[in-house]
């Protein structure tokens, strides 16, 4: 009885209409869903894959959260944590390290014809700074170095008297201006304000990469780092390790162990190996963030949202 009043009141072809009705809503809505669809994957498909490159004793493991974030925020990026030369295996010269994660980096750099994206943590930083200068076909769009002692260190740490448990920071030049000293990476970028001479002879990572020490690849290392769009440096006062923090944002010590900016610096002044050229081309972006401790930087939440995230695309 229901089913005939039904039908009395709609009409016996109600079945019909509404499957006609259904096809043709399908057929005005399948392109708009299409073009969704396909834009989303444009979007997704539109992000540079990023390569992180660790720190001293690091290792792949500890940035998990740096790649949730990523994951968060840019859905589908292809991140790659370079698992090599964790943890102790971190102490080797940084020349050695150098070559080996240019041979696990370059094939993804082939693979991406728009590019990649370089986050690099700590002593991370020396070495992607060194892989950029000494590629003269990279492709890197973005480089950011996190909490990286750019322009050396000049300090007593956990890890120094870890390594070095007989010797301070006023002493420790007799062991890293060595041939001995020179094979332990932290020694490639020992940087004493109060030894200079003994610095710019014997230091065969940093002195070089600076352009501090005369070489016949400086013009070329200078164009080779000059590839990059932009430079993001990343440091804060309550580092704990990086010595002086403002290494990170390429300051440094004078002879007083006065801190001067990055401005004030000969490398800067002279334009060694490029920083003044990508500052005056609007090409470095600055970030002091407080309140952070250098194990935390790759997890902090706020550091990533606020001085990494934007530069991800």
């Amino acid at each position: 009885m229901w089913q005939r009043q039904s039908t009395s009141a709609f009409g016996p072809d109600i079945g019909g209409r509404i499957m006609r009705q259904g096809r043709s809503y399908i057929g005005v809505l399948a392109p708009v869903f299409l073009l969704a669809t396909s834009l989303l994957l444009t979007h997704t498909a539109s992000y540079k894959p990023v390569i992180v490159v660790h720190g001293l004793f690091d290792s792949p493991s500890d940035f998990r959260l740096l790649l949730q974030f990523i994951n968060e925020t840019h859905p589908g990026t292809n991140v790659t944590v370079v698992d090599l030369f964790d943890r102790t295996e971190s102490l080797k010269p940084l020349w050695i390290q150098v070559e080996g994660f240019r041979q696990a980096i370059y094939p993804i750099m082939q693979n991406a014809a728009d590019g990649v994206h370089l986050i690099c943590y700590s002593q991370g930083g020396l070495i992607c700074r060194a892989l950029l200068s000494t590629m003269p076909d990279h492709n890197v769009d973005t480089f950011i170095s996190l909490s990286s002692p750019q322009m050396g260190q000049y300090g007593d740490t956990k890890y120094l008297k870890w390594l070095f448990p007989q010797h301070m920071k006023s002493n420790l030049y007799r062991v890293c201006y060595t041939h001995v000293g020179q094979d332990f990476s932290i020694c490639n970028y020992w940087n004493d304000p109060h030894h200079r001479d003994l610095y710019l002879n014997n230091s065969n990572f940093l002195a070089l990469l600076n352009d501090e020490r005369l070489h016949p690849n400086a013009t070329a290392w200078k164009e080779n780092l000059l590839r990059i769009r932009k430079l993001v440096l990343i440091g804060g006062p309550d580092d704990g390790v990086i010595t002086p923090w403002e290494s990170s944002l390429f300051a440094f010590y004078d002879d007083n162990e006065t801190v001067r900016e990055m401005r004030y610096q000969p490398v800067y002044l002279l334009d060694t190996f490029g920083l003044k050229t990508l500052d005056a081309r609007g090409d470095i972006a600055l970030y002091v963030v407080p309140g952070i401790s250098h194990t935390d930087w790759h997890s902090n939440r706020t550091v990533y949202e606020a001085c990494i995230a934007k530069w991800l695309t």
